[in-house]
Order: structure tokens, then C-alpha cells, then sequence
């Protein structure tokens, strides 16, 4: 994947009730490594962050965490990455963040994680970036923000030509070759606003 040089994923700092989220962090983190991926995240060593943090390292990959200084100690920064930036606040953790990637990928996660990418979801739909955004639709996960898109578009609140583009993986394996297929412009920016279909098309 030579277009993408690291990758943001955005998930929870805990690990959740289904052991498949946690199977899904250690292998998109194990992937990532094997294709000479970093990654770039939200640099605390619990939940799902931990978990992929730690597969890239495992892996022989690079890791860059960004973190709040009042949450150095709150989300346990995660020490082993070779680069660990502490910053002042939310804002400049996700402006770093952003400016540190070439994609996006959405673990599971809580209102942390579902901010973060709905900022991103928002920047793609105004045009000011096309870095690929995907939803790792692990055991269902996304499927209610999913349901509330195709809501507000049956009610009139996305207009034509200002369409929330994103992709969808149903299974981990899938993240990495769509968001390259999407960076590489090989297929083109999908369209899910009419609902969310099994995978990228």
C-alpha cells in the first residue's frame, strides 16, 4: 500500500462486551504492520487502543499516539510507541491526528470515538479534505449510526450534492484493501447515503 503511509484509527479505550471487537483491533493492527502501515491514534494503552497499538508494534510497525495531557494518567499513555506526543488539548489532539494520516478507520468505541468520526464524516461532506474515512462494521456496530444517515437523508437533511461519503467493512479484512482501492482512485468515492450495504461495492 504505498499510497498510505499511516492510517488514524479512531476506537474505544475500552475493549467492549464482544470479544470481536478486540480480535478486530489486534488484527487490522497486525495488517497494518505486514504492509508497512503506521498508525496513528489516540495514544492510551486501554480498551481497543491498547490492543492496536500494541498488534503494530508486535508486528515490527510504527506507531505515532496523540494525547492530552490531562489524560496522560486517566487513559495510561501507552509508552512503548516510538513517538508519543502530548498536547494541550481535545482540539489539537484531532487537528494532529488529522494532519498525521492519509485515512481513517473507525473501531468501535463510545461518544469519544463517534465524535471523531463524524467530525471527519463532516469535513469529507464540505469538501475539505478526501482522505478515505471507513466504518469497521464489526459485529453490527455501526449499523444505528448507519439507520440515523439514511434517517436524515429520507428527511431532507443531506442535500444532493452534499452526500456524507464513507465505506463500510463488515469484516477487518476487507479495511485495508478498500481504503487503498479508495486512495488509489481505482473505483471512486462511494456514496452510502441511501443505506449501507455489505461492503465497498
Amino acid at each position: 500500500m504505498k499510497s498510505i503511509r499511516n492510517i488514524c484509527v479512531y476506537c474505544g479505550s475500552s475493549s467492549g462486551a464482544d470479544p470481536r471487537f478486540s480480535e478486530a483491533a489486534e488484527t487490522l493492527g497486525a495488517a497494518m504492520a505486514d504492509a508497512g502501515i503506521g498508525l496513528v491514534f489516540g495514544g492510551g494503552e486501554d480498551g481497543l487502543m491498547g490492543q492496536i497499538a500494541r498488534a503494530v508494534l508486535a508486528g515490527g510497525g510504527r506507531v505515532t499516539g496523540v494525547i492530552p495531557g490531562f489524560l496522560v494518567e486517566r487513559e495510561h499513555a501507552l509508552m512503548a510507541t516510538q513517538e508519543l506526543i502530548v498536547v494541550e488539548d481535545m482540539h489539537r489532539r484531532k487537528q494532529l491526528m488529522f494532519e498525521r494520516a492519509d485515512a481513517f478507520i473507525a473501531l468501535p468505541g463510545g461518544i469519544g470515538t463517534l465524535e471523531e468520526l463524524v467530525e471527519q464524516l463532516t469535513w469529507v461532506q464540505l469538501g475539505r479534505h478526501a482522505k478515505p474515512v471507513l466504518l469497521a462494521d464489526i459485529a453490527g456496530f455501526w449499523r444505528p449510526l448507519l439507520s440515523l444517515i439514511a434517517h436524515m437523508n429520507a428527511l431532507g437533511f443531506i442535500r444532493h450534492g452534499a452526500e456524507i461519503r464513507y465505506m463500510v467493512a463488515e469484516r477487518i479484512e476487507d479495511a485495508l484493501p478498500m481504503i487503498e482501492r479508495a486512495a488509489l482512485r481505482i473505483l471512486p468515492p462511494t456514496s452510502l447515503i441511501g443505506g449501507p450495504p455489505a461492503g465497498f461495492p
